[in-house]
């Protein structure tokens, strides 16, 4: 069992120490706990994990990749901050955007899409340039109190992939920051200052205009992949769009548009959307459990995009669901081999392993799943492997990893993980208190604190009698979950008996 990364950030955040900073972009003065050194530490953690928990990189036509870079770090080099920025296109069909602390941009292909021109593009990336720039990402951790030392494991609808809902461990802190609201106040002041960014950079300030009122025109339209995208985060709003227009009025006209080289760029991609559009439908059938349908689609993607490995991953998913594990094992593989570094496609070959008896196989598949992106899914499924194994404080670890995760893949890793530590730890989950009652017989009362039910129960009677030190365990039956249970030793004792030191000890529980 290799270490769990991703958690650095956590333990820097433990120690941090309030101060002020000045803040590059707009020059005032700030609250600032976390550092610089702290910011970039979180990027760097963060920004793999991340692009996993949304589709992973986009990698079919690796030169749009390079485009977006290349207008990304025209941006960057105006910003107001040096740092070390990155820009990546991710495999995600939902518009979106976002920006990590540190300097680590992604635009999703689905936005990519939307978009007119290399300016509009400009001032996307310069309103994210500016979010990082201006630590507005740093803030939001501030006021979301991740700095209490442990981020809370919770279900988060982070992607198009329903394994991302269930990340566990210091990757949680990656999920929590994408899925945070800006402020109205930052929001604005990204506008304001990636206006003027694109602006220096040579770009048409006016593209942040038109950028800002096509959204407010897609999200009246309701438009169920914006809401669960870009507007979730940046809700758009005709002050923006006002506020834009004010910015641009103060600024050099007649920048680059770029329109021909956009859609050079954008030529592949969009050739290719009719296979995407596909891929998205698949989706919803196969979450509907209308399989046979989604097979078909995604089989119709497939031949207009057989470079695609979301594609095979999909393919994949479909028929481990109808239990076809040799085929749906052919289909990780070919994802793999189209991209070798997408957790999605490990963690589906190794569930798909487990099931045709490849241990070896299914351990390794699970375990690199993990390294990309810790998931209670591949966490839960090794923790099996390893007890099935022999390998009990492995087989902890790994679920202790997984349970507070919500939904089945928790309740099962909370369920195992109790199951192992009742039989080291009894009495950290059944309270016990030793009595006598006024006919002079010893018993106790034993208290259930977990979610499980118990089959028995072996309670130790200990007591001092006359000066000589006695014990007797007693075997209870079922115990329900957080119920109590009087037991008795069956001892009886007499007036003149002097009994001190009596108490009760849980020596043994069984999970029914």
């Amino acid at each position: 069992m290799k270490p769990a990364r991703f958690g650095l950030t956590l333990v820097i955040l433990l120690f941090v120490v309030p101060g002020c900073a000045v803040n590059p972009v707009t020059g005032e003065r700030e609250l600032a706990l976390i550092g610089a050194d702290q910011e970039m530490a979180i990027g760097r953690e963060q920004y793999v994990p991340a692009q996993q928990s949304q589709g992973g990189q986009y990698k079919v036509d690796e030169s749009l990749d390079d485009y977006v870079s290349r207008v990304g770090q025209r941006i960057a080099s105006v910003s107001d901050r040096d740092l070390p920025y990155e820009f990546v296109v991710l495999n995600n069909s939902t518009p979106n955007a976002w920006a990590l602390p540190g300097g680590k941009i992604a635009v999703n292909r689905g936005l990519l899409t939307e978009l007119d021109n290399e300016a509009e593009l400009a001032a996307v990336l310069g309103h994210e340039t500016v979010h990082a720039a201006a630590r507005h990402g740093a803030k939001a951790m501030q006021r979301g109190m991740l700095l209490q030392g442990l981020v809370m494991a919770t279900a988060i609808s982070t992607s198009d992939s329903d394994y991302a809902n269930y990340i566990v461990g210091g990757a949680q802190v990656g999920a929590q920051l994408l899925n945070q609201k800006y402020s109205r106040d930052d929001e604005l002041e990204a506008d304001h200052y990636g206006t003027i960014y694109m602006a220096r950079a040579g770009y048409d300030a006016g593209a942040a205009v038109t950028l800002q009122k096509k959204f407010v025109e897609f999200s009246r339209e309701h438009k169920s992949n914006w809401l669960e995208g870009l507007f979730s985060s940046h809700p758009p709003s005709q002050e923006r769009v006002e506020a834009n227009r004010e910015t641009a009025s103060r600024l050099q006209s007649g920048g680059r548009i770029g329109k021909d080289d956009y859609d050079k760029a954008l030529a592949y991609l969009r050739s290719r959307q009719p296979a995407y559009d596909a891929f998205d439908e698949a989706q919803t059938l196969a979450r509907k459990n209308k399989l046979e349908k989604a097979l078909d689609k995604i089989q119709k993607a497939v031949a207009i995009e057989p470079k695609e490995p979301r594609f095979y991953g999909l393919k994949g998913d479909i028929l481990l669901a109808q239990h076809r594990y040799r085929a749906a094992e052919q289909e990780y593989t070919a994802a793999l081999q189209r991209d070798p570094v997408y957790y999605e496609y490990y963690l589906g070959r190794g569930l798909t392993r487990a099931q045709l008896g490849q241990a070896e196989g299914a351990r390794a598949d699970l375990q690199h799943s993990n390294e990309l992106l810790p998931t209670a899914i591949a966490s839960n499924e090794l923790g099996k492997m390893s007890l099935d194994a022999g390998n009990r404080p492995a087989a902890k670890q790994y679920f202790k990893m997984a349970m507070n995760t919500p939904g089945k893949p928790g309740e099962q890793a909370q369920r195992n993980f109790i199951a192992l530590d009742l039989s080291d730890n009894p009495n950290k989950y059944i309270a016990g208190k030793a009595a006598m009652s006024p006919d002079g017989r010893l018993f106790g009362v034993i208290q259930n604190r977990t979610h499980l039910e118990l089959g028995s129960v072996d309670v130790a009677f200990e007591a001092t009698a006359n000066g000589q030190r006695i014990r007797r365990v007693v075997t209870t039956g079922a115990l329900p979950a957080g119920q109590s249970l009087q037991v008795n030793s069956g001892w009886q004792f007499g007036e003149n008996d002097a009994i001190e030191d009596a108490q009760i000890s849980v020596v043994r529980a069984r999970v029914r």
